[in-house]
């Protein structure tokens, strides 16, 4: 089963993915895409409040902060990292569940990162948000480093998260029963 989707210009279809026997997502997947991937970016930094950086978890939010950054003519975005890497020093982190992987996660910010945003407007940008768990985590790796957060978008808003006031997205992607009907939110 698919899901035709239309953002930012472009129709795409979904594979649907069940998370449970009753319930299935719609799979968005922005890697390899560039033309949806510059579409997409296009179209955020139309709607994008004032902000200083970007940030983004990784890993499917990379191509979109940096197309991003790059349309915006930015020189730098920043990536909470899955775990820590060598290279990485006085280490911010925090963990988060993550509702495409049901398992807990930890995300990291390199501490000469964590020191660039201090005082610094960030906005957090995801490739979809649905439960929200990634944005708790990115807001308590900003507020920790002492930056401040700017806002949250994404592509899309997943479900029940198109109700939500606090975040900006260009298209709402509905959960699905088990026979691939959207479920109202």
């Amino acid at each position: 089963m698919d899901y035709e989707i239309e953002i930012a210009g472009l129709k795409r279809q979904l594979p649907l993915c069940p998370l449970s026997e009753n319930l299935f997502i719609g799979a968005f997947v922005i890697f390899g895409d560039v033309e949806l991937t510059v579409a997409c970016a296009r179209e955020l930094n139309k709607i994008a409040p004032e902000y200083d950086v970007l940030i983004t978890a990784e890993s499917k939010g990379i191509p979109l902060v940096y197309e991003m950054a790059r349309q915006a003519g930015r020189n730098n975005y920043l990536i909470a990292r899955k775990s820590a890497k060598l290279y990485m020093k006085n280490i911010f982190s925090t963990t988060v569940r993550s509702i495409t992987t049901a398992k807990e996660q930890t995300l990291c910010l390199d501490g000469d990162d964590a020191a660039s945003i201090r005082g610094k407007r960030v906005l957090i940008v995801d490739d979809v948000i649905s439960t929200g768990e990634s944005l708790i985590a990115l807001e308590h790796l900003i507020r920790e480093a002492g930056g401040i957060v700017a806002g949250r978008m994404a592509v899309l808003a997943e479900g029940p998260a198109k109700n939500r006031t606090d975040i900006q997205f260009l298209q709402w992607l509905p959960l699905f029963n088990k026979d691939g009907k959207p479920i109202p939110a």
